[in-house]
């Protein structure tokens, strides 16, 4: 099939930065691009070939999206799989599939998924609703501490929150969830899988991720992580595994645990570019939102090696500021040599919203770490 410069469509389900993301891509193979998003603000709607708004789990609405296109990819899990279902057995070509996503977007049946398949993952307990996790504490089924999780619809610290005592189930939402044991850990770790049709497969260096205590969110992504090379080989084995265990196709994060005894053990995946591989735009060979494209076109993968070491600090808003944004002092961390600021285009900030990320490249580590920090200190995400 001819993808460039041709009438070749390829749709993208959801119009955020991940989208507006590899739009940059799609521009550069000139590759036409339809993109569906809720909002009419959304960040991806400036770069795409068309845009349409509507609602991502709204079966007809993604039915008819998908009938306009040769092609459909993600950048979100929470869309209609009961369309995309349809779409597929219509011929619509569809990456990664509805199979690998009904497996992956219930985190409870992810769960399930690990243990079927031997894949090494923390404890767990599924639960209908917060009542339910009560319940299982009253008859001593269930013990403190233990990080409790929405199954559905959880992002950026979202339906995430680590369980202490009762009180901390309090105003938790009643729905479907589970309960992890809480892993004493020396490090969280990702690495990113590519794999393309015909089934060729590349991992991304392994990432270290340094995490906001409050807000459960990424603050610095840094590669190569800071770890023993028979730790990060191992690593990467896991993730080769659960690669092959799902069948995807396109990208695929995997997060991990170091833990004490330098075990690996798999905390969740997101099939589709993710946060803990944005440092490779400048930093790598072949960006992560590159073989992503590749991947779902069943073409060549490119060299997922990094070139320099690189970090990504996100830029997310200020406590107590909720209205037009402001990158407060950006012009100060854009006179540092190897400051790359990505701005994702959402005009409205709110506190720990994602607004943007920067990435820091240098051949010294250590230099990189202490800029990435300069960087975190120096810019403010404000109204």
């Amino acid at each position: 099939m001819n993808y460039f410069s041709s009438n070749f469509k390829l749709g993208i389900l959801g119009g955020g930065q991940l989208g507006k993301m590899l739009l940059n891509d799609t521009r550069k193979f000139d590759i036409q691009t339809l993109v569906l998003d809720p909002s009419e603000e959304a960040p991806s709607k400036v770069g795409c070939s068309a845009f349409y708004k509507g609602d991502l789990n709204d079966y007809n609405t993604v039915y008819q999206f998908g009938k306009m296109c040769n092609l459909l990819t993600i950048e979100i899990e929470h869309v209609n799989l009961d369309a995309l279902e349809q779409l597929e057995t219509e011929g619509v070509l569809i990456y990664p599939s509805p199979k690998t996503l009904r497996l992956i977007k219930n985190k409870g049946r992810q769960k399930d998924f690990y243990l079927e398949n031997d894949i090494p993952t923390s404890k767990y307990q599924r639960f209908i609703d917060v009542k339910d996790v009560q319940k299982a504490l009253d008859k001593d089924e269930l013990n403190f501490p233990f990080v409790w999780k929405s199954t559905e619809g959880g992002y950026d610290g979202n339906g995430v929150k680590i369980i202490r005592s009762s009180m901390d189930l309090l105003h938790l939402p009643e729905v479907e969830c589970i309960a992890e044991v809480l892993v004493p850990f020396k490090n969280e770790l990702a690495v990113i899988v590519a794999r393309n049709v015909k089934g060729e497969i590349k991992t991304y260096p392994v990432v270290e991720m340094e995490f906001h205590p409050e807000a459960n969110q990424v603050e610095y992504v840094i590669c190569p992580a800071r770890i023993d090379e028979k730790v990060a080989e191992k690593a990467r084995a896991v993730a080769l595994n659960v690669s092959k265990a799902f069948n995807h196709v396109g990208l695929l994060a995997v997060e991990m645990f170091q833990t004490e005894d330098d075990e690996i053990i798999v905390n969740e995946v997101a099939p589709r570019p993710h946060n803990s591989g944005h440092y490779s735009i400048e930093a790598s060979y072949t960006s992560q939102f590159e073989n992503h494209i590749r991947a779902i076109l069943n073409l060549p993968l490119g060299n997922t090696d990094s070139k320099v070491a690189g970090i990504m600090v996100n830029l997310v808003g200020e406590e107590g500021h909720t209205g037009q944004v402001v990158y407060e002092n950006i012009e100060k961390i854009m006179a540092i040599d190897g400051v790359t600021p990505h701005i994702y285009g959402k005009r409205e900030t709110r506190p720990f919203r994602k607004m943007g990320h920067v990435t820091i490249v240098n051949e010294n580590m250590t230099q990189a770490r202490r800029i990435a920090e300069e960087v975190k200190n120096t810019i403010r995400v404000i109204t």
